[in-house]
Parts: structure tokens; sequence; C-alpha cells
């Protein structure tokens, strides 16, 4: 079990990623959402045309929206981008952030058409009733049980969970990529709740080119400009440059064996992973 210290830390940096993805994805890269992009067999896997995936994400998204759906909650709900496509689509959305970061470029997106929640989902507290609970990619960062618990107490009669995250499969080897919880473990968790699934979609397929382009910007751009830097540090900081390598080499080497040996790729999120759409309904 992991000490309430480390968990903490994880968040903390967990958080202070996100916020250096919507910084780094706004301004060089020009993404208005931070989840994976949707890649259809027309759509060349490159990173000029993530935009493009990204939205195709949403639509796909949206078109597994069931009828008759007015109100929604965006549980993580990022930049507030789906939030705010989802309000001009004529719907009623309230979000949940835990990062005080994203909640304030959501607020400043959604202003008054929307509240924004700055808790974790775990802390949620209002009367409201939702008639359907959206995780897109945020499933992953909260202990199934609590959310599903939760999101029961949230939901109006015949309300909706619909999911669309990651998840683990059951693998004798451990995965070289982090995130998502085991999937045989949400599906006997769930089965104990009274939800009903309606859709179950796998988009392994369509989602794992994200981590085809991952990579390539870390061996075609992170590795030769983090070699650069080692090499200007060395030149003229070379006694602390060494200090620091030392200090912190056990740090570098599990950087290096996790994001640079090369096994953070589509195939091997494949063979680890499973990207789902799961869409349930309460039951009376």
């Amino acid at each position: 079990m992991n000490h309430p210290i480390e968990k903490d830390k994880k968040k903390v940096s967990r958080e202070i990623g996100l916020e250096i993805a919507t910084i780094c994805g706004r301004h060089l890269l020009k993404l208005e959402h931070l989840h994976y992009g949707y890649w259809t067999a027309d759509l060349a896997v490159d990173l000029a045309n993530l935009p493009a995936a990204q939205v195709n994400y949403v639509k796909f998204l949206f078109s597994n929206i069931p009828s008759g759906v007015h109100s929604i909650l965006d549980v993580g709900c990022g930049m507030g981008q789906i939030a705010k496509q989802l309000t001009d689509c004529g719907y009623k959305v309230d979000c949940v952030s835990p990062s005080a970061f994203l909640a304030e470029n959501a607020r400043g997106l959604l202003r008054e058409k929307s509240r924004i929640f700055e808790c974790f989902y775990e802390q949620l507290e209002t009367e409201n009733r939702y008639d359907l609970i959206l995780f897109s990619e945020s499933f992953q960062y909260i202990d199934p049980e609590t959310a599903i618990q939760k999101t029961l107490s949230l939901l109006s009669p015949n309300g909706y969970m619909l999911i669309c995250d990651v998840f683990k499969r059951d693998t004798q080897d451990k995965s070289p990529i982090s995130g998502g919880h085991y999937l045989s473990r949400f599906n006997r968790v769930i089965a104990a709740y009274p939800f009903g699934l309606i859709t179950d979609h796998d988009i392994t397929e369509q989602t794992a080119p994200n981590r085809d382009i991952e990579d390539r910007l870390v061996q075609e751009v992170a590795v030769p400009v983090s070699q650069l830097l080692v090499q200007l540090m060395k030149s003229r900081y070379r006694m602390l440059s060494g200090l620091l390598m030392w200090v912190f080499r056990r740090k570098i080497e599990k950087m290096r064996s996790k994001y640079l040996s090369g096994r953070r790729t589509g195939e091997i999120f494949k063979a680890f992973k499973t990207y789902r759409l799961l869409l349930y309904k309460k039951q009376l």
C-alpha cells in the first residue's frame, strides 16, 4: 500500500505535468485538448495531424451520448474544451477539476455557462444531479469503487456513466507504460453495483498511434536536446555537472529506462493496454 505522502507527491507531480502539457500543447503545438487523438485510417500518423485526431476523438465521444441527456458532469475537465463544445451543443455542463491552473482555464473559457468545482471528484459536494457523468481520461486517476459509488450518488434516476479511458490488460510482464486500472478488476467492481452496460467500444487501435508520436518526439527531439545540454554543462561547469550526475544517477537511470528504452510505442501500448469507451446506465 502506498504511503499517504507518496500519494500526495504523485498527485502534485501529475498536476504539474498537466500544467506543463497544457502550456506546451497550447503554445507550441496549438492543441486545444489534453486527451489522446482518435486516428482514422485516412489520417496519417504525424504530429501535424494530432489536432485533427483530437477533433475525431471529441466527435466519437459525443456520438455515444444517449438521447434524452440534458445535464452532464465533466469529471477532470482539463482546459474545459470538451465542456465548452458540449454547452455549444445545448447541454447543461458542470465540471470538476482538482488543478487550480486548469480550473482557471476552464472558467475563462466557460464563464457563466458552467459551474467549476475545484476539488477532487471524491471530495465533491453538490445538490445537483446529472443525466450523465463523463470521465474522459480521468477515471484512471480515481479508485474505481470510490468513483462508482460517487457517481451513483450524483446521477439522476436512469442516468448514465460514460468512461473513455485507458485500462490495463492482464499480462505476465510489467508494462513499461504507466496508467489505467486493470480492466478485469474494474469489471469485477462494477458488477456489484446497479449499472447496466450499454456500450463497450474497444478503440485501442485508433488511439495507439499517439504513443508512436510521443516516442518519436522523445527520440528525435528530447534526446538530442538533453545530450546537448549535458555537453554544455560539462564544458562550462565540469565539476558541478559531474557531481549532479552522480547525485541524481539513480533518477537519471530510471528516466532513461522509462522513456528512452524504445518500449513506449503503439505496439507496446496495444500489448499492455486497452482503450475503451464504456457506457453504463443506472438501474433502479
